[in-house]
C-alpha cells in the first residue's frame, strides 16, 4: 500500500537544477553564449546606444544639424558645445549625431538588401544545382572579380551623388558575398534526411526551399548581414569624403570628416569625433559580428 510517509517533497536546490538542464531552443541558447561574450556585448551596448542617441537627441536638442551661428565660427569643445563647432558655427556634436542616422540607415539598408537578393539568389542557385548553379555563379563570379569599391565609385559618377543613388550602388554589389555564402550552406544541407522527408510526403520546391533549407541557414546569414553593415558605412563614409556621397547639408560621417580635414591644423577636433565615430561603430559591429559568428556557427562552437 502506498502512503504518504513514503514521499517526500524535493528540495529546492534540486528542482533549481532541474529547471537549469532543461533543453533550450536554438536561439534560445545563441543567446546564452552571447551574453558570456564580453567583447560582443559590448559591441551590441553600444550600437543600441548609438541608434537611441542618433534618434532622439536631435528631437530634444536646442541645436539643429544644419543651424549656423557665423558669430561662433571654430569653437573649441565646451559645455554648450559638446564637440565644438564647425567654420560655420554649426553644432559638431548635433552633426555628428545626425549622421549617425545616415550611416546607420545606409548600413541597415545595404544589409536587408544583401540578405534578400543574396539569400534568394544563393538559394535557388544550390538547391537546383547543375547547369542552373553554373550559369548563375558564372554571373557572381564575374561580379566579384571587379573590386567593389571600383564599380561603386563609377555607379556613383553616373548616377550622381544622393542618399538614394547610394542605396542603389550598394544594393547592386553587396549581395555576392551573401550568396556565396548561402549556396554553399544549401549544398551542404539539400541532402539531409529532412529534405528527403519533405519531398516524401509531396513538399513542392518551393515550400522545400523557403521553409526548411533558409531557415536551417540563418545564423551564417545572421553573422554575413552583421558583418556587412560596417563595410557598408566605410564605403559610404570613403563616398563622402571624396564628394561622391550624400549631398549638403546632409551630415554624414563621411562629409564631416571631409570638412574637418581642412582645418585639422588648427582644430584637430573637428576630424577627430567623426572619425571617431566611425571608428568606435565599425568596432562595434565586428565585435557583434565575431561573437554572432561564435554562437551561431556550429564550425565555430565549442
Amino acid at each position: 500500500m502506498l502512503n504518504k510517509d513514503m514521499f517526500a517533497p524535493l528540495e529546492r536546490e534540486i528542482i533549481e537544477v532541474q529547471k537549469q538542464t532543461e533543453t533550450l531552443g536554438y536561439w534560445q541558447d545563441a543567446w546564452l553564449r552571447l551574453k558570456k561574450n564580453k567583447m560582443a556585448t559590448l559591441g551590441l551596448a553600444i550600437i543600441l546606444i548609438l541608434i537611441l542617441a542618433a534618434i532622439f537627441v536631435p528631437i530634444f536638442s536646442v541645436h539643429t544639424y544644419d543651424e549656423q551661428n557665423l558669430m561662433l565660427p571654430n569653437q573649441s569643445p565646451s559645455f554648450e558645445h559638446w564637440f565644438g563647432t564647425d567654420n560655420l558655427g554649426r553644432d559638431i556634436f548635433i552633426r555628428v549625431l545626425y549622421g549617425a542616422r545616415i550611416s546607420l540607415a545606409i548600413g541597415i539598408v545595404a544589409s536587408l538588401i544583401n540578405f534578400f537578393i543574396g539569400v534568394i539568389y544563393g538559394g535557388i542557385s544550390g538547391f537546383f544545382g547543375g547547369k542552373v548553379d553554373r550559369i548563375m555563379m558564372n554571373i557572381v563570379d564575374i561580379l566579384y572579380s571587379i573590386p567593389t569599391l571600383l564599380y561603386v565609385i563609377l555607379l556613383m559618377v553616373v548616377l550622381k551623388p544622393g542618399l538614394t543613388n547610394i542605396f542603389i550602388a550598394l544594393g547592386i554589389g553587396y549581395w555576392l558575398q551573401m550568396a556565396r555564402i548561402v549556396r554553399g550552406q544549401i549544398l551542404a544541407l539539400k541532402q539531409q534526411e529532412f529534405v528527403l522527408a519533405a519531398r516524401s510526403i509531396g513538399a513542392s520546391k518551393t515550400r522545400i526551399l523557403l521553409r526548411h533549407l533558409i531557415p536551417n541557414t540563418m545564423g551564417a546569414i545572421v553573422v554575413t548581414m552583421t558583418l556587412a553593415i560596417p563595410d557598408a558605412i566605410f564605403t559610404e563614409a570613403f563616398l563622402s569624403f571624396i564628394g561622391l556621397g550624400v549631398s549638403a547639408p546632409m551630415a554624414s560621417w563621411g562629409v564631416l570628416a571631409s570638412e574637418g580635414i581642412n582645418n585639422i591644423r588648427a582644430y584637430p577636433f573637428q576630424l577627430f569625433f567623426p572619425a571617431a565615430a566611425i571608428s568606435i561603430t565599425m568596432l562595434a559591429f565586428n565585435f557583434l559580428g565575431d561573437g554572432l559568428r561564435d554562437v551561431l556557427d556550429p564550425k565555430m562552437r565549442r
